[in-house]
């Protein structure tokens, strides 16, 4: 791996030389001109997560003799990536002979004309041999097809009269075809549609079931899944599974009280001050499709299924099998009996036999998913979208669930990822979510990488990827101690961004990474090389060479998706009105008094509307509520961005943020259904034919030119 930090004085100084060897950065700088040591304490932490006895200086001097050992005598690298077109230039001794195996089984020449795809390269010196993986990848991720706008949504929030207490992917399907189709948009963003961590979910009413019983209520967060591989069969619209419309008479009965009773969580949900309740939703979809499961499917669909479950793998045997052994065992696998806490074990070969029929059952939900996913995106494209459905992934995965367990060789045990001090959060960020271990990911050839990416990119347009720069480096916090007591680890960006690239391609999806905080130099600049998008939010967008004021439209990168807002950000009704800060105030989430807060964020309301005013954008003088979020709007298109990004609730006057960050039980994070204005949720029926969304989309469609 190559690695950008360099040795720093340290109380150890070989221990500062291991941790960069290991890709361990030993200072950090929270602010501009100010450079912080990590404490060798949290270096011997690290580097213990990487498999590395750093404990004594002893334990220090022996790592290094054994890692310059290691470099001086191998013949090949763990894993080389190299762009297309370009020699492969691989660090060999001497007289090292080498060849390629490609991807398709022919034997090849190490040369610049190796077709794209995950090959091997064999090495032969003196009687030793070796074998690496080598990865031919493509300069860049795929272009957008077309410069557009498109909706920004949580799809959890946008309920349907037929809904089942919360927006499926049916739901998505709706929106999609209608915002394509009627509004002319070319894309619908939406939430990280990960599989959650959830406990077994006995049937309403079935005291004989033999589950274990919920431990606790789901964690309702998009970006702490269990798994971030396979969607989450929450989303699934029962009905429309073919399978639905043949239950038996005695199922039907059932499946209609089932039903009725999600009609009745449905109307509970959109009641003012309604929260969407996900055990609840879950645990009568999970009884509807059980008795869905016991109609035969017919030969066509039965061979569907088993041609998905083949193209998908291991990796689908392994998380059906965490979903069974969380029914039967709860869902933090670290508790399990001690042969089932890792997947190769023979204790969980023969645990997936005993419960086949269980496990089968989450194949066939995973399925039934991946088919809804794909008709979504179909619905899309089909209304004349060019880019689709762009789906969201997380920037890790809970420490309890599928991920976790399936992976855990190549993720860091006692680790878990977040942000240091900054300006926003003067303590730092734990996001409990373990990371990938850079040496053991490159170890396996990017692999793990791969099949992750694979399984958003399956049914979309383009993929976001949720701070974007964990390609790069990652914070690392050792457990047990304050998130400024971490350090950044550094991963080989090279490869890891050749890999999105390849995998994009296949895809023929485009790339946007989510890159607002604390950005590294250069960062940015390489993810525009290699053809990523970033992403730009206008209350962030600042003039460094005018004294901090809004920055001018035409002043922008082209190379992103601009956006108003975020799910972590306050709508733009609420920013506008200062509503946020009261919000945060009343949650006590302020360091400074309200009244200073406030008065910063009048004045830098005050520099938009002003700046708009100039644009021509917003007559003089009118701050009426919708025509000041219409001109923001207007003003993003001016902008010479790639894409551009409507939040829906800003269409219709939704003042609450999605998530509140700091927050847990203070907020209901992730639970609000979009309502309107005065607070009321609102169906995607009733968005539809909304005044204010529509008269907000033709003042779009009659100001969309960049400067």
């Amino acid at each position: 791996m190559s690695h950008a930090a360099a040795p720093t004085p340290a109380a150890n100084p070989a221990l500062a030389e291991l941790a960069v060897r290991y890709g361990v950065d030993t200072t950090h700088r929270p602010a501009p001109g100010t450079t912080v040591r990590v404490p060798d304490s949290t270096l011997v932490a690290v580097l213990a997560a990487l498999g590395v006895d750093a404990g004594s200086p002893g334990a220090v001097r022996r790592a290094l003799a054994a890692h310059r050992r290691r470099q001086d005598e191998r013949l090949l690298p763990d894993c080389a990536v190299v762009r297309a077109g370009r020699t492969p230039r691989l660090t060999v001794p001497d007289g090292t002979r080498l060849r390629v195996r490609t991807e398709g089984g022919e034997d090849r020449p190490l040369a610049p004309d190796l077709p794209l795809g995950q090959h091997t390269v064999h090495a032969c010196r003196d009687g030793a041999s070796a074998t690496a993986p080598l990865l031919v990848v493509p300069d860049r991720a795929p272009a957008a097809p077309a410069r557009c706008w498109g909706l920004l949504v949580q799809v959890y929030s946008v309920l349907s009269g037929r809904s089942w207490g919360m927006g499926d992917l049916g739901d998505l399907g709706e929106l999609a075809e209608w915002a394509g189709r009627t509004l002319k948009a070319g894309f619908v963003q939406v939430n990280p549609l990960h599989t959650a961590v959830r406990g077994a979910v006995a049937a309403p009413g079935d005291a004989a079931s033999d589950r274990a019983p919920v431990r606790g209520p789901s964690d309702p967060s998009p970006y702490r899944p269990s798994s971030r591989l396979f969607p989450d069969p929450i989303y699934l619209r029962v009905e429309e599974v073919p399978e639905y419309a043949h239950l038996d008479a005695d199922d039907r009965a059932h499946a209609d009280r089932l039903a009725a009773r999600a009609a009745e969580l449905r109307a509970a949900t959109l009641r003012p001050d309604g929260l969407i309740d996900r055990d609840a939703v879950w645990a009568l979809k999970r009884a509807a499709l059980e008795l869905v499961h016991r109609v035969p499917l017919t030969p066509a669909r039965r061979s569907a299924f088993r041609d998905f479950v083949t193209a998908r793998g291991r990796a689908l045997d392994d998380h059906a099998t965490w979903c069974a052994l969380a029914e039967r065992h709860g869902p933090n696998w670290r508790s399990w009996p001690s042969g089932l806490r890792h997947p190769r074990g023979p204790a969980v070969a023969a645990a997936r036999a005993d419960h086949g029929e269980l496990v089968d059952f989450h194949r066939w939900l995973a399925w039934l998913t991946d088919t809804q996913l794909a008709a979504a995106q179909r619905a899309a494209r089909d209304a004349g979208m060019p880019v689709g459905i762009v789906h969201d992934l997380a920037v890790g995965a809970h420490p309890e669930g599928s991920d976790a367990w399936v992976w855990q060789d190549v993720l860091a045990s006692g680790i878990s990822v977040g942000a240091p001090p900054d300006a926003f959060n003067a303590r730092g960020q734990d996001w409990g979510l373990p990371p990938w271990r850079p040496d053991a990911l490159a170890a396996a050839g990017y692999a793990p990488f791969r099949e992750l990416l694979r399984g958003p990119l399956r049914h979309a347009g383009a993929l976001r990827l949720d701070h974007v720069m964990g390609l790069f480096r990652l914070w690392w916090v050792p457990r047990g101690r304050p998130p400024q007591e971490g350090t950044y680890v550094r991963h080989d960006a090279e490869a890891m961004l050749g890999v999105l690239a390849l995998e994009a391609h296949r895809a023929g999806a485009v790339v946007i990474g989510e890159d607002l905080g604390t950005v590294e130099s250069g960062v940015r600049e390489r993810l525009a090389e290699r053809g990523v998008l970033g992403t730009s939010v206008l209350w962030f967008e600042h003039d460094p060479d005018g004294d901090g004021a809004p920055l001018p439209p035409g002043r922008w990168r082209t190379g992103c998706l601009a956006t108003a807002t975020t799910h972590d950000l306050p709508s733009t009704a609420a920013h506008l009105t200062g509503e946020h800060v009261d919000l945060r105030d009343r949650l006590g989430l302020l360091t400074r008094p309200a009244e200073q807060v406030r008065a910063e964020a009048e004045r830098e309301v005050a520099g938009w509307l002003a700046l708009l005013e100039r644009q021509g954008l917003l007559p003089e003088g009118v701050r009426d509520e919708e025509t000041v979020i219409a001109a923001v709007y207007r003003f993003l298109l001016r902008t010479p961005a790639t894409l551009v990004g409507v939040w829906l609730p800003d269409a219709v006057g939704d003042r609450r943020p999605q998530n509140v960050p700091g927050t847990c039980a203070e907020y209901p994070n992730w639970r609000l259904p979009v309502a309107d204005a005065s607070g009321r949720p609102r169906t995607l029926e009733q968005l539809a034919s909304a005044s204010r969304l529509h008269a907000l989309v033709n003042a779009l469609t009659s100001d969309s030119s960049p400067d």
